[in-house]
């Protein structure tokens, strides 16, 4: 498998600038890989393929306001910092993306706030857009977190061109986030409602969670032609013994195991034994998975639409099978499905 065979036209009009109106009833595109048969439905119908005893995985994972602007010293030029990964909290240094890029040195110092109240001093340049920086403030470190959410705003993706608005801060972020961590939210889990969730538990689903905070290297574009030759980064993943009994539970009753977005069967992946079940797992993964790839664990999924030649669409490549799968984009264009973070999804059965 190599890059090329993931490129397609997508669009422009097709990627998602807003949310659906209501969480549960964006467009799903249902494919029975089995048959291969491709059904057009509401997400909220979803419960229809599901049956007592069934799990559903879900990332608890909790967006960050992760995007701060603040000001170069002496030139005042308004640069944006994209807090990426606490490094050291006693220190306060995190790794961080700055935009425009050139402008930042090692030795400048940036000021947040229209008081100026939170000072960041550059202290490494590591890639040609990252740096390290180290917070400068007084306070406690409780303080310090609360500072930066209050001057951070929710970190959209780039392709949305719109000013952040209000109602992002509750959209951006799944109705059960729990551990904040994510620089971007694991969007198939955007669509669940607090009444489709109260449906499915009626049903008698069941629910394991996973902490999976995604980081931007999931959507950093491939440039290899040769997929094996390329490194996802690594994001921080829990799994606790709860999840792993309800998930192996599952397995064992012959019942679904879906799992809700690409990070959860990434991190699912990330933590199997030799006897293909779940393990407890604490650390970090930069599985990177792409077709041929055996799955262990889950075998069904619900996925967003994604981006041309990103690592998002060769995980569902290799779960669906890449033929279906290029006959899945395929209508989801023609049917204008909408692709992307706030886009539709699809349920992988």
């Amino acid at each position: 498998m190599k890059l090329s065979n993931f490129n397609f036209e997508l669009p422009d009009d097709l990627l998602a600038e807003f949310p659906a109106e209501n969480r549960d009833e964006s467009k799903l595109m249902v494919i029975h890989r089995d048959t291969g048969k491709i059904e057009h439905k509401m997400f909220k119908d979803m419960i229809d393929y599901f049956d007592e005893g069934d799990v559903m995985v879900l990332n608890n994972t909790k967006v960050f306001p992760a995007r701060l602007f603040g000001n170069k010293e002496k030139t005042g030029a308004r640069i944006e910092v994209f807090l990426l990964r606490e490094l050291n909290e006693e220190q306060r240094l995190w790794d961080v993306l700055v935009d425009p890029a050139r402008k930042i040195r090692i030795g400048n110092k940036l000021y947040f706030g229209e008081d100026e109240s939170l000072v960041a001093e550059v202290i490494d340049n590591t890639t040609s857009r990252g740096r390290t920086l180290r917070f400068l403030y007084d306070g406690s470190y409780t303080d310090f977190r609360r500072k930066l959410r209050e001057l951070g705003e929710t970190p959209l993706p780039k392709y949305i061109k719109r000013d952040v608005m209000p109602e992002d801060e509750q959209r951006y972020q799944t109705i059960y986030a729990k551990h904040e961590g994510a620089v971007a939210a694991p969007t198939a889990g955007l669509h669940f409602s607090k009444h489709l969730l109260k449906k499915l538990e009626i049903k008698g689903l069941k629910f394991a969670e996973v902490t999976l905070h995604v980081g931007l290297g999931t959507f950093n574009p491939v440039e290899v032609e040769d997929l094996s030759k390329h490194k996802m980064d690594s994001e921080e993943l829990v799994i606790d013994e709860k999840a792993t009994e309800i998930v192996n539970n599952a397995k064992t009753n012959k019942k679904r195991v879906c799992a809700v977005g690409t990070t959860v069967m990434r991190g699912l992946e990330s933590a199997v034994s030799s006897d293909h079940t779940l393990n407890t797992f604490e650390g970090w993964t930069n599985k990177f998975i792409f077709p041929p790839y055996e799955f262990s664990i889950a075998n069904c999924m619900v996925t967003n639409f994604h981006l041309p030649k990103s690592t998002l669409l060769m995980m569902v490549s290799a779960f669906l099978g890449h033929d279906l799968m290029k006959k899945a984009y395929k209508q989801a264009i023609l049917e204008q499905y909408r692709f992307y973070s706030y886009g539709d999804a699809m349920l992988i059965l």
